[in-house]
């Protein structure tokens, strides 16, 4: 099947004023200006009034937070505490609740055209030790491509930790089940869906020994490395205290100065930190809306690009951002690091940051792009809302005038949004439900 996304308002991609050829899973032609495919195709979208975007790609989430938003729990709080407040309550989350906050969160990125995400779990109460296995079913039951990472914490309260000791495991179950979704799950090969990485909640959430052989796991099975870090300054410290070596150097320690990593966050670091980090190839996702409430400070992008770092975007969990919608990320971060950088950082950085970027730290140069041999992920917005009447610049339109629901989006080849809905979603029946799943986590 060869389909023509014809003559869209704009693009997000040189060389593709007249539209793009999607043949089964990829794009194998961008059509120029008043041009038309070199081959004959059989079916052919008028995008005439579409903006049309690479599928954007989520770098960072927690699924099973959508159960909790707007807690009141940690409306006041800041992170530390924030933490120690809500993680008794997440621990709630049996099999059924993951399912159906994996489905709204999954649905609500869909809808924002985001095409590819990654997940960060680290919840295992008794009962929940399939998490990721429930995460990876739900992806490709939507069909979203997806990056399921197996976090994990050893400390609990008990050890001086933050997490109730329900949810915490010993390392040689985090590695067993490290290897054994690694195994089940993980596909390498270009266009693939599903994805695995190896994500601790931080470095000092988990023993220090699990570490090395964590990051020699992910160096056999040819997977990615995530975690949190820096969000706040007084991990630098805890880092001296705990171990005699600050952040950057812990990491060196136990094998994680890699380009296989990518860090959340990463708010504080110093800028000799930065070069160290740019030139050993470590991603870095900035989560604007959760550091933002939070108060965690504002992620020096520009000067982690300079130092050769890939940046991406990621919403974050639905407790600290409550949205997990992709587009409002590219805003957010957009407005936050003009603060920092001034008018140097334009709307096409943020959309960068939210494609390429983002394709970047999850190891992939087979989506984030709109270009020939690419997936055929996109997301078409339309202009007829009130906010954008009067938009001149229909690209910088979408972040600076507040897109927020994708009217298409393909992933794969196939259309998983149509005129602002999910494809065979029963979207009523899926808030009622978790509405209702909701009320034990009040």
């Amino acid at each position: 099947m060869r389909v023509w996304i014809k003559n869209p308002l704009a693009v997000l991609a040189d060389g593709a004023e007249g539209g793009v050829v999607v043949e089964d899973v990829r794009i194998v032609e961008l059509v120029a200006r008043g041009g038309a495919p070199a081959a004959p195709v059989d079916e052919t979208f008028d995008a005439s009034r579409h903006v049309l975007l690479p599928g954007l790609v989520n770098a960072h989430h927690h699924f099973y937070q959508t159960l909790a938003r707007a807690h009141p729990a940690g409306m006041t709080l800041d992170l530390v505490p924030w933490l120690v407040a809500l993680y008794p309550i997440w621990a709630r989350t049996d099999e059924r609740d993951l399912r159906l906050a994996t489905r709204v969160a999954l649905v609500e990125l869909l809808l924002s055209g985001c095409t590819t995400t990654a997940d960060h779990h680290n919840l295992f109460p008794a009962g929940l030790e399939h998490a990721i296995d429930i995460e990876v079913e739900e992806a490709r039951a939507l069909g979203v491509r997806a990056t399921i990472t197996r976090g994990s914490m050893s400390f609990s309260t008990r050890d001086g930790g933050l997490p109730p000791e329900n949810v915490v495991q010993d390392d040689d179950v985090v590695l067993a089940d490290c290897e054994r979704v690694a195994k089940l799950y993980h596909d390498a090969s270009p266009g693939s869906m599903t994805q695995i990485a190896f994500a601790p909640c931080s470095p000092y959430a988990v023993h220090k020994p699990l570490l090395a052989p964590l990051a020699a796991l992910a160096e056999r099975l040819d997977v990615r490395l995530h975690t949190h870090l820096l969000q706040i300054e007084d991990e630098e410290r805890f880092s001296v205290q705990a171990h005699g070596l600050r952040c950057v150097d812990f990491l060196e320690s136990v094998g994680w100065l890699t380009n296989r990593l990518w860090i959340a966050h990463a708010v504080h670091f110093s800028s000799d930190d930065i070069v160290r980090l740019g030139r050993a190839g470590v991603g870095i996702t900035h989560l604007a809306a959760a550091d933002m409430w939070l108060q965690a400070g504002i992620c020096p992008v520009a000067d982690f690009e300079a130092a050769g770092a890939p940046v991406s975007l990621g919403v974050d969990g639905s407790t600290s951002n409550d949205s997990s919608n992709m587009m409002e990320a590219v805003r957010h971060s957009l407005m936050l690091q003009r603060l920092r950088y001034g008018p140097r950082v334009t709307p096409r950085d943020a959309l960068r940051w939210a494609t390429q970027g983002g394709a970047k730290c999850l190891g992939r140069d087979d989506i984030g792009r709109i270009a020939v041999g690419t997936a055929a992920d996109l997301a078409l917005f339309t202009l007829e809302e009130p906010r954008f009447s009067g938009a001149q610049d229909p690209i910088s339109a979408l972040v600076l005038c507040g897109a927020h629901r994708a009217d298409r989006v393909m992933v794969n080849g196939r259309w998983r949004v149509i005129d602002g809905a999910v494809v065979g979603l029963d979207l009523e029946r899926l808030l009622a439900e978790h509405r209702a799943a909701a009320l034990k986590f009040a």
